[in-house]
C-alpha cells in the first residue's frame, strides 16, 4: 500500500466518523417512538402512568397481553385478520398470472388493457369503496370475511410491478420450455414464478401490510363486532379505554411486531426486486 493511499484513507475516516455518528442519532431518534412502545407494553399501569414517565419498566408483567385475548376479544380479531391476509395471499397468484400476461403475450388491446390496470393506480381507494360496497352487497356479500378480502385481492401496482419484472426474463427460456412440451401453466408455475422471486417477496410484503393494517374497508363492510381486524379493535380499545396506556401499548405492539418480523425476513429481496422491475 503506497503513503498516498494511506493519506487518503486518513483524510476520509473523520468524515465516515461523523456520518456514521449522524446516522447513529438518526437511527435512535427514529426507533425511540417503537421501543417506547414495546417496553410500555409490559409495564405496570402504576408505572405507565408516573411522572416524570420512564423508559425501562421497573417491574415488567404480560398482563395486558393477556388481557387482550382473554377479556377483550382480540384472540378473534387475530383470526379474522389472518383469514384476510391468507386470501390476499391467493391474489398474489393472480396478480403474478396477469403482470405474465402482460410481459409475454401478445393479443389485440393488450395495451389498451395495461393501460386501464396504470389508470386504476391513479385512483383513490376511497373513491372507489362505494361502486364496492354496493356489488358486494348485491352478491350478499356483506358482513363476511370474504367479502372484507375481495376488494383488496387484486391490486393494480402489484400487476405493474409484475409486468416490469417478468419482462426481464428472457423469451428463450420459456421457448425452450414450449419446444420441450410444457403448457402455458406449467411454464408459469414451474419456471416463470421461481425466477421470480425477488418481486414475489416484495409482493408478499405489501400484500401482508395491506390486509395486516386493513381498516376502514372492514369497518364499513362488517356490522358485526366479530368479524372486526385488529386495527379496528385497537380502535374500539382507544374509545373504550382511555385511561390505561399500558394496554394500549400492548395492543399496539401486536400490530405492529409482526409486520417488522415479516419485513426483516425478507429485506434482502426487496430493495432487490424493485431494482429489477425497473422502479428508480
Amino acid at each position: 500500500m503506497s503513503t498516498t493511499e494511506i493519506r487518503r484513507r486518513r483524510r476520509v475516516r473523520p468524515g465516515v466518523i461523523v456520518i456514521g455518528a449522524v446516522l447513529a442519532v438518526g437511527a435512535i431518534l427514529t426507533a425511540f417512538p417503537f421501543l417506547w412502545m414495546i417496553f410500555g407494553s409490559v409495564k405496570p399501569r402504576s408505572e405507565s402512568v408516573a411522572y416524570p414517565p420512564q423508559l425501562l419498566p421497573q417491574e415488567p408483567t404480560f398482563e395486558y397481553f393477556v388481557e387482550l385475548f382473554v377479556k377483550l376479544d382480540f384472540g378473534r380479531y387475530l383470526v379474522n385478520t389472518l383469514l384476510i391476509v391468507a386470501i390476499c395471499m391467493v391474489g398474489l397468484l393472480l396478480m403474478a398470472a396477469a403482470g405474465y400476461g402482460f410481459a409475454k403475450f401478445s393479443f389485440p388491446g393488450r395495451d389498451a388493457l395495461f393501460f386501464l390496470v396504470l389508470v386504476t393506480m391513479m385512483i383513490p381507494g376511497q373513491v372507489t369503496m362505494i361502486p364496492s360496497y354496493l356489488i358486494l352487497n348485491g352478491l350478499d356479500l356483506t358482513n363476511t370475511l370474504i367479502g372484507i378480502a375481495l376488494p383488496m385481492l387484486v391490486s393494480g401496482f402489484s400487476v405493474f410491478l409484475f409486468r416490469q419484472f417478468m419482462t426481464t426474463i428472457p423469451d428463450e427460456v420459456i421457448e425452450a420450455a414450449r419446444m420441450d412440451g410444457a403448457g402455458e401453466w406449467r411454464i408459469f408455475l414451474r419456471i416463470v414464478l421461481p425466477m421470480s422471486g425477488p418481486i414475489l417477496a416484495v409482493q408478499v410484503v405489501l400484500t401482508f401490510i395491506a390486509g395486516w393494517n386493513s381498516f376502514l374497508w372492514p369497518l364499513i363492510i362488517a356490522n358485526d363486532q366479530r368479524l372486526y381486524t385488529l386495527s379496528v379493535g385497537l380502535s374500539l380499545l382507544n374509545q373504550q379505554i382511555a385511561t390505561n396506556p399500558a394496554l394500549q401499548m400492548a395492543a399496539s405492539t401486536l400490530m405492529v411486531v409482526p409486520i417488522l418480523v415479516v419485513f426483516v425476513i425478507f429485506q434482502r429481496y426487496i430493495v432487490q426486486g424493485f431494482a429489477l422491475s425497473g422502479l428508480k
